[in-house]
């Protein structure tokens, strides 16, 4: 394996390009290929076998590009198939998951409330992390609709802005000072959040500690692109691309392709 290979990032859709954003930040030399899987999005209104099945047709596809690395940008992919994946396949793999941890430990209030899709919070590895922070009170919400308005390309229209007043304001009466995001998609949401929740509750999300891992693993393995350039990022997607090239903001080695 050459450390110019790229780094394989896959989500169920275009969400994990916030996890392609803070991985591109800290390794600009690093080659990149991310694959949006769009048309079976969202992965949290699926059962555990076919996010499994889902999640190996992606590793396939990235395997194919000589990937050197997988990066599961995707909570409910990574509490639902990390451990099957990584029993498949030899490549190394990055999973994320909900910073429940420093958020439970920061929190003043001994409240903490966990935004996230419905396949990752009744996941067991979800409930196994959460078993060993009983001094904290935790709200769980599921977003459902959320992820389907990011995909449709409706971050700022009115139903989003009502479906988050539905989900945030009983965590707010609950007295939560942090809000954890448990879904890749969420962070495009964080302007949306920041226009409901009081100043004083702070919003944490996975993706820096996502690329300080991954950075991690690549110098443990000596995988690091040691080559003095920016680094190649290709994204594709099965559905339609212009979304994905809204949030990303350009188009140029985004495509459109059937996997």
């Amino acid at each position: 394996m050459s450390n110019t290979n790229p780094i394989g990032l896959f989500d169920s859709g275009i969400g994990g390009t916030s996890i392609w954003k803070e991985i591109h930040q800290l390794l600009p030399n690093e080659n990149t290929i991310y694959l949006a899987d769009s048309k079976n999005a969202p992965y949290g209104k699926k059962n555990k076998q076919e996010i499994i099945d889902l999640c190996c047709k992606n590793v396939d596809f990235l395997l194919a590009q000589n990937c050197k690395m997988i990066v599961v940008a995707c909570n409910t992919a990574t509490t639902n198939a990390i451990k099957e994946l990584r029993e498949k396949y030899q490549v190394p793999f990055i999973g994320i998951e909900p910073a429940i941890k420093p958020a439970a430990n920061q929190s003043e209030t001994q409240t903490i409330g966990i935004l996230a899709t419905k396949g990752t919070l009744h996941s067991e590895l979800f409930h196994k992390r959460i078993e060993s922070f009983t001094n904290v009170k935790i709200f769980e919400q599921i977003g459902y609709g959320l992820v389907e308005l990011i995909e449709e390309g409706k971050i700022d229209s009115e139903e989003m802005m009502n479906l988050l007043k539905i989900y945030l304001r009983p965590m707010i009466k609950g007295n939560i000072d942090y809000l954890v995001l448990g879904c890749t998609h969420y962070p495009y949401l964080i302007p949306k959040i920041k226009q409901i929740l009081p100043p004083h509750i702070k919003i944490i999300d996975s993706g820096e500690a996502v690329a300080k891992q991954t950075k991690a693993v690549l110098e443990k393995l000596d995988l690091l692109n040691k080559e003095n350039k920016k680094g190649n990022a290709t994204f594709y997607t099965n559905s339609d691309a212009s979304v994905l090239k809204k949030i990303l903001g350009f188009s140029e080695n985004v495509f459109e392709k059937d996997f």
